[in-house]
């Protein structure tokens, strides 16, 4: 399974969801929290391409986007083969 990496923040109901989906998968990931890591907020932006909202979401080389995204990915049945890559 490729490394998993999820910017998040505690109070956002969106990073929840999207670590969520990530369990049920059966997938680990490592969380930086943008607020409380220093340095974590800028490196996020710059991995995402300028992204600022949270969570932004990495799984090995591909940027996936944020909570909509991963679950829009689900939902086409691409995320299971990223997953498994």
């Amino acid at each position: 399974m490729p490394r998993i990496t999820i910017y998040s923040s505690i109070f956002c109901p969106y990073c929840h969801h999207a670590k969520a989906l990530l369990t049920k998968k059966g997938a680990n990931y490592d969380e930086i929290d943008v607020d409380t890591t220093p340095g974590a907020r800028p490196e996020m932006t710059r991995r995402a391409n300028g992204g600022t909202s949270v969570p932004q979401i990495f799984i090995g080389n591909t940027h996936v986007g944020g909570c909509d995204e991963l679950y829009a990915m689900d939902a086409a049945g691409k995320l299971d083969a990223l997953l498994t890559s």
